[in-house]
């Protein structure tokens, strides 16, 4: 294992810290119990609150901001934060109009952020979840009873942020985030496995000529296992049910994801958006907004995910409305 790390027991703690460093007028850390929240909270707004396991950067740190979340939760590598943690980032993230947790559907997470929220809902707040669930691969696996949450978690923080910091009360930022993730659909593949800087060793085996159709952004086994072949073959793999699970039809607008898992190539990353831009215009389908790049990772495996989000008016004005954050930034 080559990392460029010290102590594997100190990989999220220092990373965390050098976050900081990097984006003073953004984010404060509180170290203990760790958390990040915004520098410069807007009163009165409803509060966005995420996390879970580390090694998904620039999830979710990267999307505390103007426009996106108050706060956000780092567990340990793969691994969910605990309410000790949740309950005083959530403390942090009110500001008197409540607070939505943005969940993605990991055992773990959904356990530790309801304790927390029954927690905070007896200080008096008012906190409402939602569960992100866009993964299409697989129905259950070792990490999550039910679909995974994925690429499409980003889309959720950053259009529920939109609405939240336009003023919009807690029935209302949560209602516009279930009904992005209801929108919502992603498949990823892996070339390669991610190594846990504590386990030392690649969370899976590929041969030489071997890639994983499926994935989750923890390492967890996919759908199935096939020989390497062309990126426009894959693209089809991965787009064909996407659109069938979305059951988006020609004329429809949508925005068009390709996120990198930490190891692959922005011009790889093209060319898988390429085909699928092209495959969707063969349809009928209208690609009105668009993302490529490292959003949501798994430490440094080669591959990506494709997710496709059916849009409307309002989801995009909400996408397109300005957004300030380390990792997002737009309009401002």
């Amino acid at each position: 294992m080559k990392k460029l790390i010290n102590d594997p027991k100190d990989v999220v703690k220092e990373s965390v810290e050098g976050f900081a460093l990097a984006h003073p007028d953004l984010v404060l850390v509180n170290p203990e119990p760790l958390y990040i929240f915004r520098r410069q909270p807007k009163v009165g707004k409803v509060g966005l609150i995420s996390g879970g396991g580390s090694g998904h950067e620039p999830l979710h740190a990267g999307y505390v901001g103007s426009g996106m979340l108050d706060a956000a939760v780092p567990g340990a590598v793969f691994t969910s934060p605990t309410p000790d943690a949740i309950i005083p980032a959530t403390l942090a993230a009110d500001s008197g109009a409540g607070v939505l947790q943005i969940v993605k559907n990991y055992t773990g997470d959904v356990l530790n952020f309801e304790t927390a929220a029954e927690m905070a809902e007896a200080e008096g707040i008012r906190v409402r979840t939602v569960l992100v669930n866009d993964d299409v691969a697989v129905e259950d696996s070792l990490y999550t009873a039910g679909r995974r949450g994925v690429a499409g978690t980003v889309l959720v923080e950053k259009i529920a942020g939109a609405a939240a910091e336009r003023g919009d009360d807690l029935d209302a930022v949560t209602a516009v985030a279930q009904r992005v993730n209801d929108n919502v659909r992603t498949m990823g593949v892996a070339l390669s496995a991610c190594t846990v800087p504590h386990a030392g060793v690649p969370s899976f085996e590929l041969d030489e000529n071997e890639i994983e159709i499926g994935i989750g952004i923890h390492g967890e086994p996919g759908r199935h296992r096939i020989e390497m072949e062309a990126a426009d073959g894959i693209t089809d793999r991965l787009l064909e049910p996407v659109l069938t699970d979305l059951g988006v039809q020609a004329d429809e607008s949508v925005l068009l994801f390709v996120n990198g898992m930490g190891g692959t190539p922005l011009s790889e990353l093209y060319i898988v958006y390429r085909r699928a831009a092209q495959l969707l215009a063969e349809k009928g389908i209208q690609v009105t907004r668009s993302l490529v790049g490292n959003y949501i990772t798994a430490l440094e495996m080669q591959g990506c995910s494709l997710s496709v989000l059916r849009l409307d008016h309002q989801l995009t004005e909400l996408w397109d409305a300005p957004v300030h954050t380390a990792a997002l930034r737009w309009g401002v």
